[in-house]
This record gives C-alpha cells, structure tokens and sequence, in this order.
C-alpha cells in the first residue's frame, strides 16, 4: 500500500495534547466509567486512601507500560522476547487477542448496548442485539480505516465531545448532590489503600497499555515526530498527560459515587451513574449517560482495532492491515451478539493468566535502564517472565476447578494468593535468582553484542504505513 508523507511537525505541543487525548480515550472503556463509582461508595468515609490505591493500579500501571514500550524503543513483540523467542511471540499474540476480537473489543459493543441502548430506547432481544452491534463496530471500522489519521478522529473530534460530557455530568452531581460518605464496607474498611489497589488492578489496562504504545508510536511517527530521541520524549508526554486525565476523571467519577443516596444498594456503576444524572439533568439524564458510554466504547473499540489489526499485519505481512482490521471487526461481531454475560465467562481466566507476566515484562523493562551500567538482564528476564507465566497458569487452573484439591494447598503457600497476587513473591525470588546469574556470567552482555535490537519499532512503521 502507498506510503503517505508525513507532515510536519509545526507544532509539536499540540500533537502531543492532541494524541494524550487519543490515548486517553483508547483506555476509557465502559469498564472504567464505572469501577470508580463503586470505589467511593463502597470506600465512605475512608475515600481517599482507597483512591489512591485505585489509581495507583489503574492509572499509574498503564502509562508505565507505555513508558517501558518507549525506553525499550522496541516493539512489543521485541520486548516481550526478554523472555525469549517463544514467551514473546505467544505472549504479544495472546496479548493482543485478549485486548482484541476474543474479550476487549467485543466487550464495547455489548456493553454499550446493555448499558446504554437498551436502558435508553428499550431495545433489547437478539435481533435488536445483533443489529446494534454490526452498526456499531462498522462504524468503528470506518473510523479506523485510516490508522495514521486516527489521531485526528479521536484526540481532534471524539474525545473532547467525551471530556466535556464527562465534565458536565461529574460537575451537576458533584454540585447538585451534597457528599454523604457512608460507612465503609467490610473491605474498605480494614485496608481501604488495598482493597482500592486490587480494584485498579482488576481494570487489567496494562495489557492495553503495551497494545496501546504501537498506536501512540506510530501516529506520532506520522504526525512529523521522526527521530527516535522525539518519538520516545513525544510518547512519555502523552502517556503522563492521558494518566492524569484519567486520574482527574476518575476521582471526579469516585466523588460522585459518594453523593448518590443510599449508593452502597447498587450493584455496579453503570446503575449508579444513571440515575445520577436523571438526578442532576431529569429525561435528559439518561440520554447524556448513554452518549458517554457509547462514545467511551466508540473511542476504545477503534483503537483496538487499529492497534490489533497494524499487530498482525507486521506479524504475518502479506495479510494486509485493512484484511485484519474486517476480520476482527466480524470476529467482534460475532462475540459481541452473544451478550457480555458469554464474552467474559470465555476472557476472564485468559485475561487473569496474562496479567502477572505483563506486570512482570513492564516492571523488569523499567528497572533495567536503572542498572545497565552493571548488569544487563538476560537471566533475570527469563526466570521471572516464566515463574510468573508458570504460577499463573496453575492459578487459572486451580479457580477452573481443575485439580484444585492439589493445587491449592500448594499456591497458598505464597502471600497473597488468596488475592491473586500470590504471583509476586515466586517471581520476585526468581528474578533475584536470575539476576546472580548474569552477574556472574555476563549472559546480557554476551547476548546483547551477539542481537543489537533494532532501532525502530516494526509495528510503529506498519502503523504509520498503513
């Protein structure tokens, strides 16, 4: 496919603003719009521990996985073959699947017609379902046909729209309904930093994160934004701009939760945040509520068929962006008609097994910069990324109830596991154990002269090039 010429950077500050708002907008799916709510109603009078811990993991997790995407000057396929050649091409697929066609992108499509559509207009059924749902993701597919201008569609013309109907519904309940913090619940009332933290963990974003770098890259790369030295400082500005819009939301979101009456009776936010605004705006309420989700869906449903599609085209070059981009929209159609109940049944433990060793890839890409002068991970990489892949694995099969009677007994030997966090602590010995391993052999050092990485991301330049 031609190659079009970039323009100019004339004014990079306002690329930048423009592409945080981009990245913004691909984070903040329905999920995000409604775990904040419930984080405050359910924290009452222990709020701001538990959203800092929620922002902690949800906000500060993400853009550290674009800030390692960045440093590496890698693209993800590269950076997560640290754990050597099979860990990163499974992991980068797997990755990139679980945030596309098999769980994320169908999950806009479902969501919004749940939460927005059928509350909104009464629709609901499988025609009306089905229906819904080609519309919606053939109207992402056309927004996304274009990969190196979607940073205009949605940093110029859909976030702002979203942004400023965020702002005035976070703004008339905040305002209109005085605060009453209730009582914490059992959780937040023990540990409210942690029960905070565990829910910004399970928002499960840094998968989106390293996904997400490919799209960031590369719209900067087509924006003017040439050398290295300016895509990696034009990419960790946007990054931190995009985290703390997001935290700005999302405190806003976790305030209003705490001006509903009788809050901690809802079950989720999507409830909650609806009848917010039928308090602040009355029948119009409603409508700005559904405009939010959909827009929040629309915005994150194009940057997941961009970043996927531009993926696999570098993964398997003769099947063009524009084939991958048709087919994961018909695969998201197909997921997306048979309701969100059966999408997250099928993604959440293929979710759950990915997150562990993409902590571990971003925590370990961080900490290297900090200490090459001394030592260069190889080793360290490989122990830790399979430690983690292996305790995850069993921790997914052991919750499937397979084998759980031998299993179980064995991972609880680990602190935290009765969080999901029992990962942790294996890993952590394990990169210790692989770290006295390559300062003792030189394995990185050795590693790296005999594979200098490539300059330039492969998957920013078929994103750029598409």
């Amino acid at each position: 496919m031609a190659t079009p010429v970039a323009s100019s950077t004339s004014k990079p500050g306002a690329t930048i603003v423009i592409a945080s708002l981009m990245l913004f907008s691909m984070f903040f799916g329905a999920g995000n719009l409604i775990f904040p709510p419930m984080v405050g109603v359910s924290a009452g009078t222990n709020f701001w521990p538990a959203v800092l811990g929620f922002l902690a993991a949800g906000v500060l997790l993400p853009v550290l996985a674009i800030v390692a995407v960045a440093i590496s000057g890698r693209s993800v396929r590269d950076l997560s073959s640290n754990g050597g050649a099979l860990f990163g091409l499974v992991f980068s697929v797997m990755a990139y699947l679980a945030i596309g066609a098999f769980y994320a992108l169908p999950r806009t499509g479902a969501v919004s017609m749940e939460t927005a559509i059928t509350p909104l207009l009464g629709w609901e059924g499988t025609m009306a379902n089905g229906i819904f749902n080609i519309i919606f993701f053939l109207i992402a597919l056309v927004l996304a046909w274009s990969p190196n201008t979607i940073i205009d569609t949605l940093g110029k013309f859909l976030t702002p729209a979203l942004v400023a109907l965020l702002i005035v519904l976070i703004t008339l309940a905040a305002f209109s309904n005085g605060r009453d913090p209730q009582t914490p619940t059992e959780d937040y009332s023990s540990s409210p930093m942690v029960t905070g933290l565990f829910e910004g963990y399970n928002t499960m974003d840094a998968i989106a994160g390293l996904a997400f770098s490919i799209v960031i890259v590369g719209s900067l790369r087509s924006k003017g934004f040439k050398t290295k030295k300016s895509l990696v400082n034009g990419t960790i500005t946007a990054a931190l701009v995009a985290g703390a819009l997001l935290a700005a939301i999302y405190l806003g979101l976790a305030w209003v939760g705490q001006t509903i009456p009788n809050g901690q009776s809802y079950e989720s936010g999507a409830p909650l945040l609806a009848d917010a605004a039928n308090l602040t705006m009355g029948t119009i309420g409603q409508a700005v509520f559904s405009a939010i989700v959909i827009l929040a869906c629309m915005t994150t449903a194009v940057g997941l068929i961009t970043s996927t599609s531009a993926f696999f085209e570098m993964l398997v070059p003769k099947v063009k962006y524009h084939v991958w981009a048709c087919l994961f929209t018909a695969l998201s159609i197909l997921f997306a008609f048979q309701g969100l109940d059966t999408v997250l049944s099928i993604a959440v433990p293929f979710i759950t097994f990915l997150y562990p060793p993409a902590i571990s890839l971003i925590a370990l890409t961080l900490i290297q910069p900090v200490v090459k002068k001394s030592v260069v991970f190889y080793w360290t990489y490989r122990l830790a990324l399979w430690v983690s892949v292996l305790w995850s694995a069993l921790s997914v099969i052991a919750a499937q109830g397979w084998g759980a009677d031998a299993l179980d007994p064995l991972l609880s030997l680990a602190p935290g596991q009765s969080v999901d966090l029992g990962w942790i602590v294996p890993t952590a010995i394990a990169a210790v154990i692989g770290l006295v391993v390559d300062i003792a052999t030189k394995a990185g050092e050795k590693n790296a002269a005999a594979n200098p990485p490539a300059e330039e991301s492969a998957e920013a330049d078929t994103l750029a090039e598409a």
